[in-house]
């Protein structure tokens, strides 16, 4: 569990789960899956096994230590959906959070189906979000898993985003997080992709958050992500769910 996360728009890390595989284009340049292999084969490291998925039950009841409320990244080095996780540990994660309700947890899935289809077996308290990766215009078919989970807050992350979302079915959405991929090999995106789901997320009265433009800059010179900001046409765009805090 990490407190002060460097992700724009969390607070912190929890990851009951490490590890995962690739299932779309979005996962090519993982930065998790980079750092955990750097300590493949390290004896006593937590990434001993590397990327290889794994259940941590000794970290479930991380969030019960923790008084002070926190915006908490469920599984930033996996996914909780992943098929190789247990129905009855998702369950635990899940009976953990719902005990945690000082916290709001934030989930984030590309395995939008079997969210969908675990949804009827899990509570789901207002403190917990459920959002989907939505790299492409392929990928758009997660939203429509999306709705019908009861989350009190469904979000998208498009992040890396690598092609225009134009005509975005948002209803049923309540949150867009956008942002450009860092790191090695980073594809470089065009500043009208953002501008176009910041102008539908405001005609659809859709928060947005702009987190980063990544490894390039709005004129498309790869400058890193720190020099490259957060910036969009003047501004920084930090849009939350309506009554969340910004603590």
């Amino acid at each position: 569990m990490s407190d002060n996360s460097k992700i724009e728009w969390t607070e912190a890390t929890w990851n009951p789960v490490t590890g995962c595989t690739q299932i779309s284009p979005g996962c090519a340049h993982c930065y998790a899956m980079r750092f955990a292999n750097r300590f493949r084969g390290v004896p006593g490291h937590p990434y001993e096994q590397g990327f290889d998925l794994q259940l941590r039950p000794e970290r479930l009841r991380q969030p019960l230590e923790w008084e002070k409320p926190r915006r908490i990244f469920v599984n930033s080095m996996s996914d909780l959906f992943h098929e190789e996780v247990p129905e009855e540990y998702i369950r635990q994660v899940f009976d953990v959070m719902e005990e945690a309700g000082q916290h709001t947890f934030q989930v984030l899935t590309k395995r939008a189906e079997r969210a969908r289809q675990l949804a009827p077996t899990l509570p789901w308290p207002s403190n917990v979000w459920l959002g989907v990766s939505v790299e492409n215009r392929y990928w758009t078919r997660r939203i429509d898993s999306l709705r019908d989970v009861p989350a009190a807050v469904r979000f998208l992350s498009c992040e890396p985003l690598l092609g225009p979302l134009n005509d975005l079915n948002l209803t049923g959405v309540h949150w867009v997080i956008a942002g450009g991929e860092s790191g090695p090999g980073a594809r470089r995106p065009k500043p009208e992709w953002f501008r176009s789901i910041r102008d539908q997320c405001a005609e659809a009265e859709v928060d947005f958050f702009f987190k980063q433009w990544g490894a390039f800059d709005a004129d498309g010179r790869r400058v890193g992500k720190k020099k490259a900001g957060r910036d969009l046409d003047g501004r920084v765009w930090d849009g939350m769910p309506v009554g969340v805090p910004v603590l």
